[in-house]
């Protein structure tokens, strides 16, 4: 009765009962279900799915009365459809007759081909959640293959330590993916293994690594990383390295540290541990101390990890390679390569400085230069001058600079470079900007420049255009040209002069261009 509250809509317990009452004579048994078919065929629907679990429980009324009902069964199924087979269920669950335990009967007989199927894949992230004085508690993951079949469930097994006989902890397999072992000594090892269960078999079994050690966890362990240690921890070459990280846990957590997997080099490294902090401590860093630190404090397989990246650095060597590209009019180009040495941290700039004949003193050009060329004007007439370039990392400037070979004479008519005589050579060449015109933003009603400097010989005659039509001579615009460097003054601009601007250089060999855009506001 109990399984048809189950299965059965309560609605129809009163068609069950009068079947009782026919169940005496054989005859009328076929007719009960007939009886029943009319009034339940808008229901079959919802009871095929009952017939599933209720053979189970039919199996064993079947063998009470083989003799007296085997031909009754026989002939129903073939006129009988499939409806009369899903309204037969219900009955028996109540009145318990033979007859319709027979039609069941074949449901069962494919389920043996089911085990062909793969069996389920291994639980997984099996682990530790909680250990008591006589329990713990164990959580995984679902395994990622199921097969076909659907899970039935889990089965836990444990084995005490230095034994080799398993013992299964759950009577029946269960869905839940976390299940607490009761009833165990303290003090006692425990190995743990979990098997995913279905109708195709069973997996292969998920194992804890180490055995659980039955002893309260009054608190799981935790690693409170200081906030300044969660992002790279860096030192300079020589400095002490002293860390502090707290953590906590009841009874005392175990505490390790291994770099790479591998323990620490306790020559260089000490590591001092109390109840509620590891202290890492190295007396002087060398940049082979860099690198990525696990630390992993664990009570009884539950654990808790963080990461030390410690970046040892230095100041960079010189640049390489600075040399004098060019000088004209008040101009030097310089050019360099990057240090051998970035003192194990990117470079962030390099830093020009001049220095005249007259004065010998060296001024700062430019500073955090990203590039590794760079242009340097405004020269002074009549004077020469050297170059030297230093590196910058995150520790400062490199220890010395590299110092560009020649010196650079600014001479009022023409430009000589000194150590290095000119080979006798064809001087003449086409038009090539070497300082382009760049974009500007300027105020109505505010004059403005804009600059660019040319070279070709013959001096190429210069022409500059505003959307691409020639500025002719108009008092606006001041056009003027000296040793190379071509500027034009926009005298008072209104928002009509905003456009884009361009520099044309034309001599016989060829030509060349450069533009820019110029916003009024």
């Amino acid at each position: 009765p109990a399984m048809t509250g189950k299965t059965a809509p309560p609605a129809k317990k009163p068609a069950p009962a009068a079947a009782k009452k026919k169940a005496g004579p054989a005859p009328k048994e076929g007719a009960a279900p007939k009886e029943e078919a009319a009034p339940k065929e808008g229901a079959a629907p919802k009871e095929e799915a009952a017939p599933a679990p209720v053979p189970a429980t039919e199996e064993p009324p079947a063998p009470e009365h083989p003799p007296e009902q085997p031909p009754a069964p026989t002939d129903e199924p073939a006129p009988i459809p499939t409806e009369a087979e899903a309204e037969a269920t219900p009955v028996p669950a109540e009145g318990s007759p033979a007859p319709p335990a027979e039609p069941p009967a074949p449901a069962p007989e494919p389920k043996p081909e089911k085990p062909k199927e793969e069996p389920p894949s291994c639980p997984l992230s099996l682990a530790v959640e909680e250990v008591s004085e006589n329990s713990f508690t164990l959580t995984w993951k679902a395994p990622e293959q199921t097969g076909r079949a659907s899970l039935d469930g889990y089965v836990v097994e444990i084995c005490k330590d230095g034994s080799s006989d398993w013992k299964t902890v759950n009577q029946e397999p269960f869905l839940s993916t976390r299940y607490t072992i009761p009833n165990l000594s303290s003090g006692d090892k425990i190995h743990v293994r979990v098997t995913a269960v279905s109708a195709s078999g069973t997996s292969v079994p998920a194992t804890l690594e180490q055995p659980v050690l039955i002893r309260e966890i009054l608190q799981l362990p935790k690693i409170r990383m200081p906030r300044h240690l969660r992002e790279t921890y860096i030192r300079r070459v020589g400095d002490a390295v002293n860390i502090m990280i707290p953590f906590q846990g009841k009874p005392q957590p175990e505490v390790s540290w291994t770099k790479g997997g591998q323990p620490l080099d306790t020559n260089r490294i000490n590591i001092r541990n109390t109840a509620r902090d590891t202290i890492f401590y190295i007396r002087q860093a060398q940049r082979g101390d860099s690198g990525k630190y696990e630390l992993t404090v664990q009570i009884n397989g539950a654990e808790d990890k963080a990461t030390l990246d410690i970046q040892v650095v230095e100041p960079p060597g010189p640049p390489q390679n600075l040399k004098l590209v060019d000088v004209w009019g008040f101009n030097v180009a310089l050019e360099w390569t990057p240090p051998a040495d970035n003192g194990n941290s990117e470079i962030k700039g390099y830093r020009v400085q001049k220095s005249d004949k007259k004065s010998g003193k060296w001024f700062t050009v430019l500073e955090r230069c990203t590039r590794t060329s760079c242009t340097i004007s405004d020269l002074i007439i009549g004077n020469t001058y050297s170059f030297r370039v230093f590196s910058e990392n995150i520790c400062g400037l490199s220890d010395s600079a590299a110092v560009a070979s020649g010196v650079a004479y600014i001479e009022k008519t023409k430009t000589t470079y000194q150590p290095e005589k000119i080979p006798q050579r064809d001087m003449m060449e086409p038009p090539k900007f070497t300082q382009p015109l760049t974009d500007r933003t300027t105020t109505r009603g505010y004059s403005t420049h804009l600059f660019c400097s040319v070279r070709g010989f013959p001096q190429p005659k210069i022409i500059w255009l505003k959307n691409q039509m020639e500025i002719r001579e108009d008092p606006k615009y001041i056009a003027l040209i000296d040793q190379g460097v071509c500027s034009l003054e926009i005298r008072k601009p209104g928002p009509f002069d905003g456009g884009v601007y361009t520099c044309k250089a034309v001599n016989p060999l060829g030509e060349a261009s450069v533009d820019c855009r110029l916003d009024v506001k």
